[in-house]
């Protein structure tokens, strides 16, 4: 028997996992049809060795707190795992479907299934719409327009959540479509370390920040522990959406307008536009994924040693300031941007390590991984643009700096409890016989440093400054500022 299939608008969740001011959600609700909002655990995500547990949790977490909103509508996020398309494909079985989203600018894998499903709907005869995420645009030529496309983006009024009474497809038409599909649970383990993922949560933290916590922005930035609760700490929840960036710039606006001003704002909106200007440089040119923006610096060739690599990702190098910090990491998902830039630092440049071996564990490290902002800031800190200044971080003189006391240090390696202040950040310092007196043994109680950093940096140096007389790195430094730098800036 033949018969008409009924019309359904399908939002395929990705990275924008919320109600409010999601533009494609808003599309798909203006066209009065019955609408089924789909989030799919992809296999090829699920285990690519960019994710890990703790970024699936955020995001099971994050679609929890979407049916707890969506059950006074009689409805909920579909999830279910598999290939995207293959979900598609059963869901055209029954239903006439379009499809709504956001573009995504993910990782390679990513943007292939983007063009597989592309394909796919095409020749389905499916219609797809795609709408902006981030303020970031495709198919641009260089950055002459960007910060007034950019702009305007975000000065549009935010998308309002309204669905007509009975428009959202009903709890048992969702779980009819359920049996059909491999579920997943979206259970997850309780961690004091790790900020929980969902849209309420993302507001929460907003409105702590401005509630008082952005008032010493500005002076704690840089410091280890103290920023975990100056900075806003709204990445993940930028990263995977619970809160669109949007919403955020409109709000420090609101904030200034309303007479919160000083540096502390200033600051924090420059960088909200910079992290917009990182992920249109990787959409532009995604090969960063993979090699160097500056093929000058293909020739750079490194000898991947496994032991440096392992000493550095369980914060065995004997460095403690280095060590504390990747412990963090581990533990937490979360370092303020200093010592990002210090720990990778550390690893390219004193144990002279290629950036694509770390990538990878970075990114599973992250609580906030975007890979627009993952891909660019490595090979910045890298050196390996030809456009930024070099930067070889101290980790020494930043410990002394931003961690005087060594409570930071201290609380990520309890093995240097023993020793006074003075060695905190350079136990390697202790004579034999204060060795003896405080009861310390480097080497035993605390790994020695696996090399000299003084020298390391000297090489890494030196290396790098020399490349940058090189005339391909000299010609594909112009190419790069012709195409990714803003007008009238020098």
């Amino acid at each position: 028997m033949n018969f008409e299939k009924k019309e359904l608008s399908v939002v395929w969740l990705k990275r924008d996992l919320r109600l409010s001011d999601h533009e494609a959600l808003n599309h798909a609700l203006e066209t009065k049809s019955p609408c089924l909002l789909l989030y799919v655990f992809e296999e090829i995500l699920l285990n690519d060795f960019h994710y890990s547990p703790r970024h699936f949790d955020f995001i099971k977490q994050s679609i929890v707190d979407l049916n707890k909103q969506l059950a006074v509508l009689n409805t909920q996020v579909l999830c279910v795992k598999g290939s995207v398309i293959e979900v598609f494909e059963t869901l055209l079985k029954r239903y006439s479907i379009t499809l709504y989203s956001h573009q995504e600018t993910g990782i390679g894998l990513t943007f292939s299934r983007d063009k597989a499903v592309k394909r796919w709907a095409n020749a389905k005869g499916v219609v797809w719409h795609e709408f902006l995420q981030q303020g970031v645009f495709r198919r641009l030529p260089n950055r002459k327009k960007w910060i007034h496309l950019w702009s305007a983006h975000m000065n549009q009024p935010l998308f309002n959540f309204s669905p007509a009474e009975g428009q959202l497809l009903s709890l048992q038409l969702i779980s009819d479509l359920e049996v059909q599909f491999e579920g997943m649970d979206l259970n997850t383990t309780q961690s004091k370390w790790f900020q929980p993922g969902g849209e309420r949560n993302a507001l929460r933290y907003l409105n702590s920040f401005y509630g008082g916590r952005y008032l010493n922005y500005q002076k704690h930035i840089s410091k280890p522990d103290l920023a975990r609760k100056s900075c806003s700490r709204l990445s993940p929840y930028i990263a995977w959406g619970n809160i669109s960036m949007r919403q955020v710039l409109q709000r420090t606006e609101e904030e200034k307008e309303q007479g919160k001003t000083g540096r502390a704002l200033t600051s924090f909106g420059s960088r909200l536009r910079w992290q917009a200007h990182f992920i249109q440089k990787f959409e532009m040119e995604c090969r960063m994924e993979h090699e160097s923006i500056n093929k000058g610096y293909h020739a750079l060739v490194k000898e991947k040693r496994q032991d440096y690599l392992l000493a550095w990702e369980t914060g065995q190098t004997g460095i403690p300031m280095v060590d504390a910090a990747m412990r963090c990491l581990v533990a937490t998902g979360y370092l303020n941007f200093r010592m990002r830039a210090l720990v990778v630092s550390f690893v390219i440049h004193q144990l002279w390590q290629p950036w694509q071996a770390i990538s990878c564990f970075l990114a599973r490290q992250f609580l906030d991984f975007e890979p627009g902002i993952h891909f660019p800031q490595i090979q910045m800190q890298a050196g390996e643009t030809g456009i930024n200044t070099l930067r070889i971080y101290n980790p020494v003189k930043n410990g002394m700096e931003h961690d005087k006391e060594g409570k930071f240090v201290l609380q990520w390696l309890p093995e240097l409890h023993k020793l006074p202040t003075r060695f905190l950040h350079t136990p390697w310092e202790i004579t034999p016989m204060e060795s003896t007196l405080y009861d310390f043994h480097l080497g035993k109680d605390y790994p020695a440093p696996i090399v000299d950093i003084e020298k390391t940096r000297e090489k890494a140096s030196r290396t790098l400054w020399n490349l940058q007389k090189n005339s391909l790195v000299k010609k594909e430094s112009k190419r790069i500022l012709n195409r990714h730098t803003l007008p009238n800036r020098n």
